[in-house]
């Protein structure tokens, strides 16, 4: 794609400043892509202006004077109402282009922050999967470590327990088979169980 070139006179009515301005920024290197051509003077691509800092389709300054000596032009001389035209389309050519480039840079913006949000994307998910591994793990060492507190526990006194079986004593002996009591008298102690 070609991109336009200005000569200074459209070029500062392009930017809204004077041809005297132009041309000295152009001397001080500030305008590297100017070129010097035969026919129509100097011709100085947009992108060197926007880069030097000039805005396009900016007023111009009341001091400018309407017709200015067609030397910088390299002799080319424009009726008036030609004038008027070809710097109209200048200035709507530069606009054009600002555009483009300005619109190429938020495309660039929007497909970086694209690439960026799927790199944090799929890191997140990366951080996800480890951290749901590390918590079935805990899980998983935390049930182990309730069953070993299970298996230390003492068993519970069977006096604080209450009979689990209707009929049984609170001793959990059935009552046939309870010891029965010494006898006073003789003090032999009587036998655990019944003969049948």
């Amino acid at each position: 794609m070609t991109r336009p070139m200005l000569t200074q006179r459209e070029a500062a009515a392009a930017c809204g400043v004077s041809r005297t301005t132009i041309r000295r920024r152009r001397e001080a290197g500030d305008l590297p892509g100017a070129v010097q051509d035969e026919a129509r003077g100097w011709l100085i691509p947009v992108e060197d202006l926007l880069a030097a800092g000039f805005r396009l389709n900016a007023p111009a300054s009341p001091d400018t004077p309407a017709a200015d000596s067609s030397a910088e032009d390299g002799g080319n001389h424009r009726q008036e109402h030609g004038d008027d035209q070809g710097d109209s389309v200048a200035g709507l050519r530069a606009e054009l282009e600002r555009m483009r480039h300005e619109h190429a840079l938020a495309v660039a913006d929007a497909e970086h922050g694209r690439r960026l949000a799927e790199a944090e994307a799929g890191h997140l998910r990366e951080q996800l999967g480890v951290r749901a591994e590390q918590l079935a793990a805990q899980a998983a060492h935390i049930a182990d470590l309730q069953q070993t507190v299970r298996a230390l526990m003492p068993a519970p006194e069977r006096a604080e327990l209450g009979p689990a079986v209707p009929g049984q004593t609170q001793s959990g002996l059935h009552p046939a088979l309870e010891r029965q009591e010494p006898e006073a008298a003789g003090g032999e102690h009587s036998r655990w169980w019944r003969r049948t």
